[in-house]
């Protein structure tokens, strides 16, 4: 195995997983809510109570503007996505479909559960990490 140098961003990457986890504990000590995306996307979407629609409708703006802030002092990188519009619509629905069955995504789960002890968010966590090496093992060396 061999590290590409090139796109090593270690200080860029240590920056962007602190903000992360400072967002979510802002938001669990400012509303006592857990940041997991999937959950306030769909009660956002679904119904919520009048005074529950204004922070989740900040929270995901600010998750949407937050390429922008960045461009302020360093540019984005290049995104190139070989895949079809069906192929990402099918992957969509499949990731919506896995986070309701786990009853949370990989930032409700991996960020925040785990960070409170939760077992059930260990388990999710480690289910989420097993698919995903095997979704690569078997893409880079039994079917491609």
């Amino acid at each position: 195995m061999t590290l590409d140098w090139l796109h090593f961003t270690p200080w860029r990457s240590l920056a962007g997983g602190a903000l992360i986890g400072l967002a979510a504990a802002l938001l669990v000590l400012a509303n006592g809510r857990i940041a997991g995306i999937s959950g306030i996307l769909g009660t956002l979407v679904g119904r919520s109570a009048p005074g529950e629609r204004a922070w989740r409708l900040a929270f995901l703006i600010g998750l949407l503007a937050a390429p922008m802030a960045w461009q302020i002092g360093a540019a984005l990188p290049a995104a190139h996505i070989a895949a079809s519009p069906a192929l990402l619509i099918a992957a969509g629905l499949l990731v919506g479909l896995g986070t309701r069955y786990a009853s949370g995504c990989t930032s409700g789960h991996g960020v925040c559960g785990l960070s409170r002890g939760s077992v059930r968010s260990l388990a999710a966590t480690l289910a989420f990490m097993a698919a995903g090496f095997a979704t690569v093992f078997l893409l880079r060396h039994l079917i491609g």
